[in-house]
């Protein structure tokens, strides 16, 4: 069986030996890269979350400058009650 010429040629050769490990065999191979890029996209998914979890933050400190506000939060969020009320939580399942 005869080769092609191209496949004798030795900077051939050597390209793809280069490419060959390049690709599979050094340490940032085409593996790592696509590992590295999904966990890129996972992280800035949790990034946009983080910044949206802050602005919600954000807003509810700017209600709770004021003693009414302070007083709603507590009511609805935290179930908090005044010493001569009763709570009656009720969930649908």
């Amino acid at each position: 069986m005869k080769l092609p010429n191209f496949f004798k040629n030795k900077y051939f050769i050597a390209l793809s030996v280069f490419g060959i490990y390049t690709l599979f065999l050094d340490d940032v191979d085409v593996f790592v890269i696509v590992r590295q890029n999904i966990k890129l996209s996972k992280i800035e998914q949790q990034k946009e979350k983080t910044k949206q979890l802050l602005v919600e933050t954000k807003e509810i400190q700017k209600k709770l400058h004021t003693l009414d506000g302070i007083e709603k939060y507590a009511r609805e969020k935290k179930l908090f009650k005044q010493d001569n009320e009763d709570i009656f939580v009720i969930s649908y399942e």
